[in-house]
């Protein structure tokens, strides 16, 4: 549950009815969003034209990432390429990045900066 004043999200609390966590939060679920409303954050697709990045929209950015990574895949191989996730992403974002490089990709070269 985001309370948010304005445009500022003030704090984030977890319903205590809803399951699977009943309220409880990790310190970066409950904390970790001043990220959000950071300056530098990239609101927009960007993709380098000529040495510069620039916006595009959200289909071009797509078709150029898919087609870097399949020429990648197949100029080298399915284990030239490797995923990195990050901890501010969920569970089921990290899932999903997981199981894509294994199914559509075909590598397990997979880690997270939280892995002990």
């Amino acid at each position: 549950i985001l309370k948010v004043k304005g445009r500022t999200i003030m704090e984030v609390t977890a319903d205590p009815e809803q399951a699977p966590n009943y309220g409880a939060l990790c310190v970066k679920g409950r904390f970790a969003y001043d990220f959000i409303q950071h300056p530098d954050r990239l609101k927009r697709p960007m993709v380098r034209k000529n040495g510069v990045l620039a916006e595009t929209s959200w289909e071009e950015a797509v078709v150029v990432a898919a087609k870097g990574m399949f020429d990648l895949k197949s100029m080298y191989g399915p284990d030239s390429i490797a995923a990195f996730s990050c901890a501010r992403a969920t569970n089921e974002e990290n899932f999903l990045l997981q199981k894509f490089m294994r199914t559509s990709i075909g590598t397990n070269n997979i880690d997270h900066c939280a892995r002990l």
